[in-house]
């Protein structure tokens, strides 16, 4: 194995033993700002890699400007000013926009947003997007460095009091809602909306796990406990009956929100906004049935909605929808085809109607 030079060992060290204390700090029982510690130590962490890795490359991950011809380099009490995260992303990534990197831009302005608070209430709302921050961050350092510097060995699955989680959600759901923490809640609901189906499906955006009772089917496993299956596209069956366990283990009972969350008619009358076409509720009503977002009325298990889009309000028997589903109503009925499969009806513009 070839010796690293200092600069690229020094910030390998750094990544490393930041990213560790993130999981030891995240996996403590009792600690009320697990999110947001974890979120900075792994901010701290991801940049030394990403210096590192430039290092590696023989590039100086500075901040410079150009006088004339010549590049000059910013100082701060002696030393040069490293790129942040942010630029980081941009010389590293440059045009492409993998989910990793999303991941990444979604938790850095998180950062800035919750830095100074404390809001333990946010941390169901985003173990998914700090999972895939995690396993992003193993498989770029391993990528790069070898497995010599893999985390893998020091890392575990932290346990849950699995019994005690459904209200602990439901709580933390309920203040998620507060006025305290609606401008975070919105901006979380703004930048999931504003991504692509496959970001915001990948596992290297979010990870969504389900912890199932295992067989062992084959000696080797016989003493593995906990298993990752990741997705694999090649492997369709597997992975058809691995969405079926899941979905018969899905939690029966979704949380009550109210705040936050918007009426059919309110989405209604932000589409009318949004959208080239006229639209009503039946247009609504048409969308959530064609989408499945929800189920019929009437059903014996109203609870069963895509969390992304609208949950069940079980105390006021009603639904209520995200600006997730809006953004994604938006981009879907701007097309005519897709309204006209949608909704059943011929689009009709709206300087149409004025006319007639």
């Amino acid at each position: 194995m070839p010796r690293l030079r200092k600069q690229v060992r020094l910030h390998l060290e750094k990544a490393r033993s930041s990213a560790l204390c993130a999981v030891e700090n995240y996996n403590k029982p009792g600690v009320a700002l697990r999110t947001r510690t974890y979120n900075i130590l792994m901010v701290i962490a991801w940049t030394s890699l990403f210096h590192a890795i430039f290092y590696k490359r023989k590039v100086k991950p500075w901040y410079a400007r150009n006088i004339g011809r010549a590049k000059r380099y910013q100082w701060v009490n002696g030393a040069p000013k490293h790129w942040a995260l942010a630029e980081c992303l941009r010389q590293y990534f440059k045009d492409n926009n993998p989910p990793e990197r999303k991941n990444l831009e979604f938790m850095n302005q998180l950062r800035n947003k919750i830095e100074h608070r404390n809001q333990p209430e946010l941390d169901p709302a985003l173990y998914g997007e700090c999972q895939a921050m995690l396993m992003n961050f193993e498989e770029l350092l391993t990528n790069e460095f070898g497995e010599e510097h893999a985390l893998t060995d020091t890392l575990a699955v932290s346990l849950q009091f699995s019994a005690l989680r459904q209200k602990e959600q439901e709580l933390a759901l309920r203040k998620l809602q507060s006025s305290a923490t609606r401008d975070v809640l919105a901006f979380m609901q703004k930048f999931r909306a504003s991504l692509p189906p496959e970001v915001i499906d990948s596992s290297k955006y979010s990870l969504k796990v389900f912890l199932l009772p295992k067989l062992a089917n084959r000696e080797s496993a016989a003493d593995l406990a906990v298993e990752f299956v990741p997705y694999d596209p090649s492997k369709p069956d597997e992975m058809k009956k691995l969405r079926k366990v899941t979905a018969m283990i899905k939690e029966k009972r979704i949380p009550v929100v109210g705040e936050g969350l918007m009426k059919p008619g309110d989405v209604v009358q932000r589409l009318k906004s949004l959208l080239p076409y006229e639209v009503s509720m039946h247009t609504h009503t048409m969308a959530w049935k064609y989408f499945k977002v929800r189920p019929k009325s009437g059903d014996k298990h109203p609870e069963r909605t895509q969390e992304k889009y609208c949950f069940y309000d079980q105390l006021a028997g009603v639904y209520g929808y995200t600006e997730a589903w809006v953004a994604f109503l938006k981009k879907r009925l701007s097309d005519a085809k897709t309204f006209r499969k949608v909704s059943g009806q011929e689009p009709i513009k709206k300087h149409q109607k004025k006319h007639t």
